[in-house]
């Protein structure tokens, strides 16, 4: 059997515009740090809505390169925490904008794929939120309450209908009709190509090392081999927030993971729904989900993840990912007959933004004037990434929000204890959460 691709994802990167290294001393009116979805969506909007713009994007590597091109493909319906929470935290009205905000991400996306005309495997198709643990089912019965109390579509399924659509045997859960599959890495460089193509400058391999208000405005961004001066700059850095130092709270970098296979058998293919699109997440929090591939495949994430993994020496984080791996296969595996033998071509890992209150950070950031911030979207950014860039750029060119501000329209996420002798505790608390959602699986 032919050993997987360890670190490489199933996507294959499309073509992208030329990015030199940014050297010297560059300007432009709007700088982008971050070649991701929302770094992306951010400088997309602003070209298309501003021509004659000029805005530049930086990125540390080459875009994609991050967790927009490491995801799995899953494009639906959340962003902050389980209805429910978000009904007691935020109120009826918010908690339902919140929801329908994220409904509206998922397709702003899909229309997006058609306005590029890329082809990223989009696939429409129903997303069943899932669960056969106890503790997941009290957690789904309230949400569908929650749900039904606000008017919204996300039914509750059964047992014999999740195997009737999926193939697996799930207890309970909950259907989200707005949703779809896609390749995250090719939607990614569609956008990149698409903004070259409006005169986007683009530079790779530059690591930005510092944020300096600039002089008399603006910002100063400090990389490598030169600065860049900018009237506005949009940082879409994500977890790299803290290691800039910039004030806006604690985004706590977790690494997660994921596998994908060759080819299933028409069977088993058709058995887990295939042909209509559909995915299944766990309920249970890091647990396992799954969805399947145009060319008959299956990726797999979930059940393990490392907080803050950069204290980790190289050998203990390799280790971790050998099992996250290992344990995901055993999983996937586990989902019917004909997948005991399929061959896993890929495992990777990537790293999302987590906060502790789980919301997104989309503002502007303090102290900085002219500077914004985008990161933190816990796990849940496919979507909501794409619409933050898009709300950012609005911000910078003085649109009024469609529907006024939401409760991740802000400066900064809750500050946690992450360093010194707190990190190995947050490392185990993490831990703890996986090892109770493999348990439960």
């Amino acid at each position: 059997m032919t050993k997987p691709s360890s670190g490489v994802p199933a996507w294959d990167p499309a073509q992208l515009p030329a990015q030199p290294p940014l050297h010297g001393a560059v300007t432009a009116d709007v700088a982008v740090v971050g070649a991701g979805l929302a770094g992306l969506s951010c400088a997309y909007h602003l070209a298309r809505r501003a021509p004659g713009l000029d805005i530049a994007v930086v990125d540390a590597e080459r875009p994609a390169a991050g967790a927009s091109g490491r995801g799995t493909g899953l494009l639906g319906p959340r962003a902050g925490p389980p209805i429910d929470r978000a009904v007691r935290r935020f109120g009826p009205s918010t908690a339902r904008r919140m929801h329908l905000a994220s409904v509206r991400a998922v397709e702003q996306v899909r229309t997006l794929c058609t306005r590029l005309d890329v082809a990223c495997g989009l696939r429409p198709g129903e997303q069943i939120m899932a669960t056969r643990a106890r503790g997941g089912l009290v957690a789904l019965a309230r949400q569908a309450r929650a749900y039904r109390a606000l008017d919204l579509d996300a039914p509750v399924v059964s047992g014999a209908t999740i195997r009737a659509r999926i193939g697996v045997p799930y207890t309970a859960g909950l259907l989200h009709r707005t949703a779809a599959t896609l390749d995250p890495a090719a939607l990614t460089c569609a956008l990149a190509r698409a903004c070259a193509a409006m005169g986007v400058r683009f530079y790779g391999s530059s690591p930005l090392r510092a944020v300096r208000p600039g002089r008399p405005r603006g910002a100063e961004l400090v990389f490598p081999h030169g600065r860049l001066d900018a009237g506005q700059a949009v940082l879409a850095v994500n977890s790299s927030a803290s290691a800039l130092g910039l004030p806006v709270g604690t985004i706590l970098p977790v690494e997660v993971y994921a596998v994908a296979t060759a080819p299933l058998g028409p069977t088993a293919y058709e058995a887990l729904g295939g042909r209509a699109g559909r995915a299944l997440v766990d309920a249970v929090p890091l647990a396992p989900y799954f969805r399947l591939l145009p060319d008959g495949g299956l990726v797999a994430g979930g059940g393990t993840a490392i907080a803050a993994p950069d204290g980790l020496g190289a050998r203990r984080l390799q280790a971790g990912r050998e099992r996250a791996w290992t344990w995901l296969c055993r999983w996937l595996r586990s989902l019917h007959p004909e997948l005991s033998q399929v061959t896993v071509t890929h495992r990777w890992s990537g790293r999302v933004g987590m906060t502790g209150d789980g919301l997104p950070v989309v503002g502007p950031v303090r102290g900085l004037p002219d500077v914004w911030y985008v990161g933190g979207c816990c796990g849940h950014g496919l979507a909501m990434s794409v619409a933050h860039g898009a709300h950012v750029a609005g911000a910078l060119l003085g649109e009024p929000a469609p529907a006024g501000p939401l409760p991740w329209h802000r400066s900064a996420a809750p500050l946690l204890p992450v360093g010194g002798r707190a990190r190995p505790v947050l490392r185990a608390y993490v831990g703890t959460l996986g090892g109770l959602a493999r348990y439960t699986c």
